[in-house]
């Protein structure tokens, strides 16, 4: 059977790390999941206000088909900022896309980037001409490693999810034939985690030995179409977004991540009810580290490692927001 990996992290994924960083003042943070060397990527936004940088890149038939990090960042359209100290590390690190391999010319860190709203959050938001989110950028790419917190940290630092405290969750998987798959996400939705009336989370048919509390709905639930449960009173344009990384160690083509990237869309309609609103910026970005070939390089395996992304990005979600519980 398919279980969860050492760590039960998106860092299970060989060639991945994870670095964050908060402003505890600011009520707001950053995520960077890194990648060893150059990795294939895609993404898919399917939110109706959303904030990205470099998603273009990905759009397929352009120059640079790889990246060196996916960038998350709370702070809404100042967060972008963060993948600015992310490059600047990477820079520092020689890493990036070069057409011209001079010592004087340097090369161009890769960074994609989405980012959630925090702003109305209560936190101290008067910090001048000058954000702090390239310093969080640079800080998180600092802190790089195989382990990170879940919970209130990260992206998810300064997040709401529904009525209930937000975070940054995370989640592995690793198939009988050893292909890895993780999820990383910063929970910021208009929509609601829990099942109306209950304690039990809508992703809990995916979760695996309790790992967000092992909650089930009571015997006698009955589904109401308009009962959302606690989802936010009063959302307002661009305020209320998931965002999201998924990883995996197989060899992919960008096609093929674009396809995983569509599939895990699945997984926030798993974890939030409502989702993917006029007022959500919900976004998924896939990384391909390349390092284990597919056994069998069919169309039916990649619809495993996308149905995989999906299922282990849900209980990334559900994650994020327990253990901002606890």
């Amino acid at each position: 059977m398919a279980k969860p990996g050492k760590n039960n992290l998106i860092t299970d994924v060989a060639g991945i790390s994870v670095g964050q960083a908060e402003d505890a003042r600011v009520r707001t943070g950053t995520t960077l999941i890194l990648a060893e060397k150059p990795a294939v990527a895609a993404v898919c936004v399917a939110g109706g206000g959303p904030g990205t940088r470099e998603t273009d890149l990905l759009a397929g038939g352009t120059l640079v088909d790889a990246v060196d990090a996916i960038c998350l960042s709370g702070g809404s359209a100042f967060g972008l900022a963060a993948a600015d100290g992310v490059a600047a590390g990477l820079k520092k690190a020689g890493r990036g896309f070069g057409l011209i391999d001079l010592p004087t010319v340097p090369k161009s860190p890769i960074v994609p980037a989405a980012i959630l709203y925090d702003l109305a959050n209560g936190g101290d938001k008067d910090w001048g001409e000058a954000s702090p989110y390239a310093a969080l950028g640079r800080k998180a790419y600092d802190n790089a490693s195989g382990t990170f917190r879940l919970g209130r940290a990260g992206a998810g630092y300064g997040a709401a999810a529904g009525a209930h405290l937000g975070g940054t969750g995370s989640a592995s998987i690793v198939t009988r034939d050893r292909i890895t798959v993780g999820a990383l996400a910063a929970v910021n939705c208009y929509g609601s985690v829990y099942m109306p009336g209950t304690d039990a989370f809508w992703a809990w048919p995916y979760e695996i030995d309790g790992e967000f509390g092992g909650v089930r709905p009571p015997s006698d639930f009955s589904m109401n179409a308009e009962d959302w449960g606690a989802a936010k009173l009063n959302p307002s344009l661009g305020q209320n977004t998931t965002i999201a990384c998924i990883a995996t160690d197989a060899i992919l083509t960008p096609d093929q991540a674009k396809r995983v990237a569509q599939m895990a869309l699945s997984g926030f309609s798993r974890a939030i009810r409502p989702v993917f609103a006029p007022f959500d910026g919900d976004a998924v970005f896939v990384l391909a580290t390349g390092k284990r070939a597919l056994p069998d390089p069919t169309a039916a395996t990649l619809a495993r490692i996308g149905e995989l992304a999906a299922s282990t990005l849900a209980r990334a979600i559900a994650r994020g927001v327990y253990m901002s519980g606890r």
